[in-house]
């Protein structure tokens, strides 16, 4: 059963030229990603290609400096191309947003002698990224690593594990965090590690009730060199860079889950207005009109929030309160939508012939990835009352 006309949606693009890009984005959309979408996903297929393609096109490097190859886009931009992406396939959406956050390090804190030898490559030389901070004991508790990277000469000794990394396996380079110092989150160090690096391997990819066809692996670094020219930033400053890549990843989080929100409302809005029951379409009944209401309320909220956020990003404000806000309200929003998108398709939704199904399944992981939704309520509450005291 084909998927659901897209409906429309009023982008607020602050340029001509940002709606060329998105000209360009929705024809690769409906040429190359939604086509195959439904089935690469089922059968777990992770379109490497097609990173490629949108590496040549210029996506994969939006908001960062066009000195480097990126593409000067403002991140109000940026998201809602990671929006319009995440509505086609979730996996190409996460992908470009975990693609981006391992660009963020070098591209804020590197030196000019670095981001000049590795960035091109970064941002459109093809290459594709993987960010790895968590382990399999140190989530939500991240600044209790221990991957420890040790001074020697002129390189680093990188042993440890990290566990689940999006495109672990298949990335051509890693941004890592490892210990370097004492306990805690100041003993913590920057590095930029090449997926070919002898001693480094991945496991078997993780089996996920979702997104199937994006490869998440625990990262194995048996002894890896890496040379001290690949630290990113001071020794001891890694943490500060990943709460700062963080804050940015949020948003991204929160503009695919919109996207995936999106997604689920065309279908449900498709399947009611065709779908008839009593002689008439299931969309004349009010409880499923206040349903469809309630949903395309919900994603109009959170994208805002979201653009709001961007907004104060782009602009040099602070804005990490409103990244968890965003992170939070559009991921559950996402939750919340896919479900009621299976509720409104009644069987039919729980069927493999509609994708709502898929969409709620990929809904859930939102809700965890970049920090689960709890921690964004303890950041946000952190910003209004201050530290936990105890």
């Amino acid at each position: 059963m084909p998927e659901g006309a897209a409906q429309s949606v009023e982008r607020q693009l602050p340029t001509e030229e940002a709606r060329d890009l998105f000209a360009l984005v929705r024809e690769l959309v409906q040429r190359e990603i939604a086509p195959h979408a439904a089935a690469e996903e089922e059968a777990g297929h992770f379109p490497r290609e097609l990173f490629t393609l949108l590496s040549e096109s210029g996506l994969l490097g939006l908001a960062y400096d066009s000195e480097f190859g990126g593409g000067d886009q403002p991140y109000e931009v940026y998201l809602q191309v990671l929006e319009e992406l995440a509505r086609a396939r979730l996996t190409v959406g996460l992908g470009v947003s975990v693609h981006s956050l391992a660009c963020h390090g070098l591209a804020g804190y590197g030196t000019k002698e670095q981001q000049a030898e590795h960035l091109p490559d970064m941002l459109g030389g093809g290459l594709l990224g993987a960010y790895c901070l968590s382990e399999p004991s140190s989530g939500s508790d991240a600044a209790s690593l221990r991957t420890k990277a040790v001074r020697d000469g002129d390189e680093w000794v990188v042993t440890g594990t990290k566990a689940w990394i999006t495109h672990g396996g298949v990335a051509d380079f890693y941004t890592v965090l490892a210990r370097t110092g004492g306990e805690g989150a100041h003993g913590v160090t920057a590095f930029l590690v090449p997926g070919d690096a002898e001693g480094l391997s991945a496991a078997v990819p993780e089996k996920k009730m979702g997104m199937k066809g994006s490869p998440t692996a625990q990262l194995h670094f048996d002894g890896v060199r890496v040379s001290d020219a690949r630290r990113i930033g001071d020794v001891g400053q890694g943490f500060a860079i990943a709460l700062s890549a963080l804050d940015s990843g949020r948003l991204g989080i929160a503009a695919c889950a919109i996207g995936v929100a999106q997604a689920a409302l065309d279908e449900a809005v498709s399947y009611a207005t065709e779908r008839k029951q009593f002689g008439r379409p299931i969309a004349d009944f009010q409880g499923l009109r206040f349903m469809l209401a309630d949903m395309a309320t919900q994603i109009e909220a959170g994208r805002a929030l979201y653009l709001a956020a961007a907004r104060l990003r782009d602009a040099g404000r602070p804005f990490s309160k409103q990244a968890a806000m965003a992170k939070l309200l559009c991921t559950d929003t996402a939750m919340k939508v896919t479900t009621d998108a299976v509720q409104v398709l009644g069987g039919y939704g729980y069927t493999l012939d509609f994708p709502v199904e898929r969409y709620m399944r990929e809904a859930k992981v939102l809700q965890i990835v970049e920090g689960t939704n709890q921690i964004q309520r303890m950041v946000i509450a952190r910003h209004l009352a201050g530290p936990d005291s105890r």
